[in-house]
């Protein structure tokens, strides 16, 4: 251990040096750069230009070169509107949509000034990136806010309702067939190498301004957890003037998930800070239809300060903490037996970044961080047990703590969009394990065990604009990782988009490969020794890799944006998990082989009248196995499916849909509605599914002057039951949740 321990802090404190020293890493900043020219594509030099932000006070001012060129750098992902102005021209304003590390090249056409002056207003924003090569989906905090259940404190509907292929299932996200996920905030990784640990969210919607939602195509600043990729950018302050907001909800099942939060900001600082409270009688999916020992609550607090030290200089400070408690659900039986386990769950984080400007167009980002987690899984039964099988009493005790640093350099020049720079971290698990036997016998196997390693990467990524309409994406990314394993990666990522003149359709292609490190989980000693009486062995973990290839289509139309998009992912140790026995303690264990194919489309419309926008979202996959079981838990050595080949694992849901609508009425109301589908998960081992499944979900809302708004939302409306999933997790068996309906005053304030 102490080896390890060792070469977790030279990590460490590597990283900590280096930060002060050169270039790393996935950023929420991209460049917003254009030429300006007449009706005869004659550049326009002189124009002023402003680029405001469509839901704050942020902005930024240039004047066009003698090409007519202009650049914004460091612009934070989210929605803007630029205004375009120039003597003897009529003023120009377009929305457009800023995503994290890209600089597409667009043009603003100005026409000669008439005799009656107007502004011209363009109908349709800038919403695709016509340089990219992956799916990606970018969220703003009115559409969560407006989203019905969006941004309850455990809610992910902001993904699900959002992500062709996203679902949540025995009570953790799943994305194209894995629930191996990534969370970035302000573009710096929160590292979480645990799966199956953790039942509690890892951010609250509500502190979201901007999410930026990636499934594939990743560039080569993306790694870890990559069956999805959360970039959330937390609101700033810049959207507040001295103000509070005070948010009261109360709904069915003593449900209440209120806020309080503050923000402001001057000229160079902006500041935001909240403190958030919730509780339910209905946490966690229950096992079967009645809800029984399943009360959850919450607390955290969470702040975002962002200093413009001088023109070039800016410093973001994001910070959060949140406390979780999950009674873990019962069946009858598990209710008369006295059983009551319980999930307590605890999280913070510190990161910090200095984002410096080196000259226009060279942008260089340092950002150290601090993660904590610790998940505690305490069960509590009878002795002897009451029940036929006599489950054992399990206790599941999980710290972990994470130290790195990222460093990114963006380069945008010319033809060029580049990115370069290091990533990772150190980390250091105490865990303890116990099964205590109910069987009278007083048998007690424990564990404690203090595991550590780190991670290492090295990436280099050029975004290549060959033609206005043809773009290159390539990259290669290194990493290295050592614990009780040591493996060393490298993964090129090659990708192109091309945009097919006058229809404006993107045609997109990728390859690329990916490494997501394995957890520090072991057993040995006297619980090594039940896992053997109970059939059991277990086997080092190795990391998941993972080959993907993808192509896709975007069409635009009037607003209207259409994207199809066909992928194949192609796994080796694939990450999964398992229940020891019947003790409810769960381990990852890792399949030789996996597949996942899919199609998957979605169709966002514009503002229709200023009243009405819609979406859609849908996913046909499967989801595969095959060969042994490598790493983690090992039941049957032999081969995985019967007859061998390839078959079903139980994230296995063949369609997936979401469909929903934003809509302003009169009076001042505002409505939403959902519609979600599945056609059921794998039913046991296969090869029949459950039957599928439709939830309907609406909220309204209404203004009363411009400080008080009182809401409503309700969420399966219909209350339809359905047996979800019969996997091995908590509970066994899941049921989906029973119709909730709430209510909420918001009210806010100056100070």
């Amino acid at each position: 251990m102490k080896r390890f321990f060792g070469f977790c802090n030279c990590v460490f404190l590597f990283f900590v040096a280096v930060s002060f020293a050169c270039p790393a890493f996935a950023s929420i900043f991209g460049t917003v750069r254009g030429i300006v020219h007449d009706v005869q594509h004659r550049p326009i030099s002189g124009a002023h230009l402003q680029l405001q932000g469509k839901s704050s006070d942020w902005k930024r001012e240039a004047l066009s070169d003698d090409e007519g060129r202009f650049q914004f750098d460091a612009v934070p992902a989210g929605d803007y509107t630029i205004r375009i102005s120039r003597d003897g021209f009529r003023e120009y304003s377009v929305d457009l949509t800023v995503l994290a590390d890209s600089a597409p090249l667009r043009h603003f056409p100005l026409e000669l000034a008439s005799v009656t002056e107007k502004v011209e207003v363009s109908e349709n924003a800038q919403t695709v990136d016509t340089s990219s090569s992956a799916s990606q989906t970018t969220l703003s905090r009115e559409t969560i806010q407006s989203t019905p259940g969006a941004t309850r404190a455990n809610s992910l509907d902001l993904i699900t309702d959002y992500t062709p292929g996203a679902y949540m299932v025995h009570d953790q996200l799943h994305v194209r067939g894995g629930h191996q996920v990534s969370w970035l905030i302000d573009g710096i990784p929160v590292p979480n190498t645990n799966i199956a640990s953790n039942v509690g969210p890892q951010f609250d919607p509500k502190d979201m301004d901007v999410v930026e939602i990636q499934r594939g195509g990743y560039d080569a600043d993306y790694g870890d957890r990559t069956y999805g990729v959360f970039n959330v950018i937390p609101r700033s302050g810049f959207e507040r003037n001295r103000e509070i907001e005070l948010l009261a909800t109360y709904g069915n099942f003593h449900s209440t998930d209120s806020q309080i939060s503050i923000g402001d900001h001057t000229e160079r600082f902006a500041y935001y800070t909240s403190i958030s409270a919730n509780r339910s009688d209905v946490g966690l999916m229950s096992p079967e239809p009645n809800v029984l020992h399943d009360d959850n609550n919450g607390v955290s607090g969470f702040t975002s300060l962002i200093f413009n030290a001088t023109p070039r200089d800016q410093l973001r400070l994001a910070a959060s903490a949140r406390a979780d408690f999950f009674q873990v659900p019962n069946t009858s039986d598990q209710q008369a037996a006295d059983i009551r386990d319980t999930q307590r769950e605890r999280d913070g984080f510190v990161n910090f970044s200095w984002v410096h400007t080196l000259q226009p167009g060279i942008l260089l980002t340092v950002s150290p961080f601090v993660h904590w987690n610790r998940a505690d899984y305490n069960g509590f039964s009878p002795i002897p047990s009451l029940l036929p099988d006599q489950p054992p009493i399990p206790t599941d005790h999980n710290n972990s703590l994470y130290q790195g640093a990222q460093v990114s350099l963006a380069v945008t020049r010319g033809r060029h969009n580049a990115r370069f720079g290091t990533y990772g971290f150190a980390q250091q698990d105490d865990s303890l394990l116990r099964v205590v036997a109910t069987d009278g016998s007083g048998s007690i196997a424990s564990e404690k065990d203090s595991p550590s390693g780190g991670l290492f990467t090295l990436f280099a990524e050029d975004q290549f604009r060959a033609s206005d309409w043809l773009t290159f994406n390539a990259g290669v990314r290194y990493t290295h990782f050592s614990a009780g394993v040591v493996e060393d990666k490298t993964d090129p990522r090659i990708g192109t988009a091309f945009r097919i003149p006058k229809l404006g359709w993107v045609l997109r292609a990728f390859y690329g490969r990916y490494y997501q490190a394995p957890p520090l989980t072991t057993v040995s000693g006297p619980l090594l020794q039940f896992a053997t009486e109970q059939g059991f062995a277990f086997l080092p973990l190795h990391g998941e890799t993972d080959e993907q290839r993808e192509f896709g289509l975007t069409i635009p139309v009037r607003g209207w944006t259409i994207d199809f998009s066909n992928f194949q992912t192609h796994a080796r140790n694939f990450f999964d998990h398992d229940v020891l026995g019947n003790s409810n303690i769960f381990f990852p264990l890792s399949i030789e082989r996996a597949r996942i194919h899919g199609w998957e489309s979605t169709l966002r419309s514009p503002r229709i009248k200023k009243r009405l926008d819609v979406y859609l979202t849908y996913s046909n996959q499967m989801v595969e196995g095959a060969g042994v079981v490598t790493g983690g838990l090992l039941s049957d050595p032999g081969q995985l499916c019967d007859g061998g080949g390839f078959c079903y694992l139980d994230h296995d849901q063949r369609n997936t849909l979401s469909a929903g609508f934003h809509a302003a009425l009169p009076f001042r109301i505002s409505a939403s509605g959902n519609l979600s589908y599945g056609s059921g998960f794998l039913n046991g081992d296969g090869p029949t599914h459950l039957p599928d499944h439709t939830e309907v979900s609406i909220s309204l809302s209404k203004s009363i002057g411009e400080r008080l708004s009182v809401g409503f939302t309700a969420q399966n409306i219909a209350d339809g039951r359905y047996l979800l999933d019969n996997s091995n997790t908590f509970g066994e068996t899941h049921w989906n949740y029973p119709r909730q309906v709430s209510g909420e005053i918001r009210y806010r304030f100056h100070f």
